[in-house]
C-alpha cells in the first residue's frame, strides 16, 4: 500500500523506466479490480448559468461575454433517450450552480428520465441544500459529482470564494451526500496556479481517506478573462515557486495512476481535459494508466458550444453520434470492451 510519501515520490519521479513501471502497475490493478470494460456515461450540460465566482471557470458569474442558456426538460430527456439508444448505462446532468434549476424541476426531470429510460442518473449541479439533495435522491438520482478542487484551504478560498453569508466546504457536503444515499464523486485539476507537489499528494491521499466512489483528474486549462488566467494566477504561482505543479499530461497521468493504486475499485474517467491538451492520444493514455470510464457529450450542439469552462474543449463541434463512434473505435483499438449497465464500483458491478 502506498503512503503519502510514496505518492509524492511518484509524482516527482523523472526516471522513464520507473514511470513506465507505474503506468503498467496501474493498468494491471485496473484490469484486476474493475476489469476490461470501459463505461460510457452520457454527459448532458443542462445549464451554463452559475452564481459562483470560481477564479478558473469560463462560466462563472463574473465571466465576460457568456451567452447563457438553460435546457428545457424535453431537451434533457431527448439527450437521455439518446444515451439509452446508444446502450449507455448512465446519464450525467451537469451544470453551473444555477438557482433556476429548481428543486422541483430537477426532481420531476429525474423521475421522468428514470421512468422512460431506466438509466442511472448522476448529478453535478454544484453545492445544494439538503432539502434539494433529499428530494433528488427520492426521485431516483444515484450519484453526485462535486470536485473539492484542493485540500489547501488558502488556495481553495482564493480560487473558489464562498457565497455571501456561507462557508464552502465541499468535502463536508460530499460526505453528507453519502449519508443521503448517493454514490459520491469528486476530483481535482492538476497544475492550478498555487498548487504545490505536497498539496497534490495530499489531494490524492484524501481520495483514499474518504473512499470516494468516482474520481476525475484532469489538467488545468486556463480560460481567458478569468482571474486565474491573469494576475491572480501569476501571484499564486509565485507563491508556490519551484514547488508549483505543471499543468501537463505526464503529471496528470501520474496522478491518475497513483489514484488507481490507492483506490483500486473506484471509477476513474479519462477526462475531456486530457483529450483537449492531447487530441490524438490523451484519452487513450488515461485509459492505459488506470482509467475505466469515459463521459461522451450528448448535449445538443446549439448548447454545447456555449458550455465552455475552458476554450477548445475536445469534441466541441461534433455530433453525439460522431463522438460515440470515435470513442468506441478507440476503446476497441485498445483491446478493451464497452461496459453495459450502470457500472458501480468494483469488478462485480461491471459487465461487458
Amino acid at each position: 500500500m502506498l503512503d503519502r510519501q510514496a505518492i509524492l515520490e511518484g509524482l516527482l519521479e523523472t526516471d522513464p523506466a520507473r514511470t513506465e513501471a507505474l503506468w503498467a502497475r496501474a493498468d494491471a490493478v485496473r484490469a484486476e479490480r474493475v476489469g476490461p470494460a470501459v463505461h460510457l456515461r452520457g454527459l448532458v450540460e443542462v445549464s451554463n448559468h452559475c452564481v459562483r465566482q470560481c477564479a478558473y471557470c469560463g462560466l462563472s458569474a463574473c465571466a465576460p461575454r457568456v451567452e447563457r442558456y438553460r435546457m428545457s426538460r424535453e431537451d434533457i430527456l431527448d439527450c437521455a433517450r439518446r444515451a439509452r439508444d446508444f446502450g449507455f448505462g448512465t446519464v450525467v446532468l451537469q451544470g453551473g450552480e444555477d438557482p433556476g434549476l429548481t428543486g422541483p424541476f430537477v426532481a420531476e426531470t429525474i423521475r421522468q428520465l428514470k421512468a422512460e429510460t431506466g438509466l442511472a442518473v448522476t448529478l453535478s449541479l454544484g453545492e445544494r441544500e439538503d432539502a434539494e439533495l433529499r428530494a433528488w435522491r427520492a426521485a431516483g438520482a444515484d450519484r453526485y459529482l462535486l470536485r473539492f478542487e484542493t485540500t489547501d484551504p488558502e488556495l481553495y478560498r482564493a480560487i473558489h470564494p464562498s457565497l455571501p453569508g456561507t462557508v464552502s466546504d465541499r468535502i463536508r457536503q460530499l460526505l453528507r451526500m453519502r449519508e443521503l444515499g448517493y454514490e459520491i464523486g469528486t476530483g481535482v485539476m492538476v497544475g492550478i496556479p498555487g498548487q504545490t507537489w505536497d498539496t497534490l499528494a495530499q489531494d490524492i491521499w484524501t481520495f483514499r481517506d474518504h473512499d470516494m466512489d468516482m474520481i476525475g483528474i484532469g489538467p488545468y486549462i486556463p480560460s481567458p478573462g478569468t482571474p486565474l488566467a491573469g494576475d491572480l494566477g501569476a501571484a499564486l504561482a509565485r507563491r508556490a515557486g519551484a514547488r508549483q505543479v505543471p499543468a501537463d499530461e505526464t503529471t496528470t497521468l501520474k496522478a491518475v495512476a497513483l489514484t488507481r493504486l490507492l483506490c483500486p475499485e473506484t471509477n476513474i474517467p479519462s477526462t475531456t481535459a486530457l483529450a483537449t491538451i492531447d487530441p490524438g492520444a490523451g484519452r487513450a493514455n488515461g485509459l492505459l494508466r488506470g482509467a475505466n470510464v469515459v463521459m461522451p457529450n450528448l448535449t445538443q450542439p446549439r448548447y454545447r458550444v456555449l458550455y465552455q469552462i475552458y476554450p477548445g474543449k475536445a469534441g466541441l463541434h461534433e455530433t453525439a453520434d460522431v463522438t460515440r463512434e470515435k470513442l468506441e473505435a478507440q476503446i476497441h483499438g485498445l483491446g478493451r470492451s464497452i461496459g453495459r449497465g450502470p457500472g458501480g464500483r468494483g469488478r462485480a458491478n461491471f459487465s461487458d
